[in-house]
């Protein structure tokens, strides 16, 4: 099985002059429940080449099994500093597809054409598609066939206005995921602030926050199997 993983490209935290990206344990828990059961990866990104971290998602306090697994891990390392451009993927050639969050994708992915096509793509292929956190973001402007948001009628969670709140940052972010995934018409749920928990629609699959990435990796797998 082949899973393609999509990471931001953008650093820029709106306009505080503070650093954003990825977040690690976002990636690294999915990508070691994947590669343990022996999913290939690929990992891509709008620009190509090594995708920023969110430099606070690399401070002790936030460090797992899985984060530190993946900064000793050569080749996890390697695939990173080289992510293909997201322009180039055929999803013809992987099973799923699994966008780790950070804040970043609020303002690149979400409005990516190359990404909103690829999630238009595997929802017309019936396609699996995971997403975590932040991440669920980018379902603000895929739509179906008939026009109507991808999202409107389906089960989704994503990070809360809670969540966001807490770390102070619901008056810098373009959108509120909580908030659009229910503009856009899904029927948004979610559990205690900071709880791991995801949904399952069909072949779509999203999680809370980032204690919930590996949980929404198990649940493709599962799918997958």
């Amino acid at each position: 099985m082949k899973v393609l993983m999509v990471l931001t490209s953008h650093d820029e935290l709106g306009d505080t002059g503070h650093k954003t990206g990825f977040w690690l344990e976002e990636l690294a828990a999915p990508y070691y429940a994947f590669i343990d059961k022996g999913v290939d990866i690929v990992l891509a990104s709008p620009k190509g080449g090594l995708p920023p971290l969110d430099p606070t998602s690399d401070k002790e306090d936030f460090q797992t099994d899985s984060t530190r697994r993946f900064t000793a891990d050569e080749q996890a390392q390697a695939l990173l500093a080289n992510t293909h451009k997201l322009a180039s993927i055929n999803l013809a050639e992987y099973d799923a597809v699994f966008y780790p969050g950070g804040h970043g994708p609020l303002w690149d992915l979400t409005n990516d054409k190359d990404s909103i096509a690829l999630i238009e793509a595997c929802y017309n292929t019936d396609k699996l598609l995971g997403l975590v956190c932040h991440a669920p973001g980018v379902l603000k402007y895929p739509k179906k066939a008939d026009g109507s948001p991808l999202v409107a009628g389906k089960n989704v969670t994503g990070f809360t206005n809670g969540e966001e709140d807490a770390v102070q940052l619901t008056n810098v972010v373009p959108f509120l995921v909580e908030d659009m995934l229910q503009e856009n018409g899904a029927t948004y749920t979610k559990a205690d602030d900071w709880h791991p928990y995801a949904v399952v629609d069909g072949k779509l699959v999203t999680g809370q926050n980032p204690a919930s990435s590996e949980l929404v990796a198990e649940k493709m797998l599962a799918l997958l199997s």
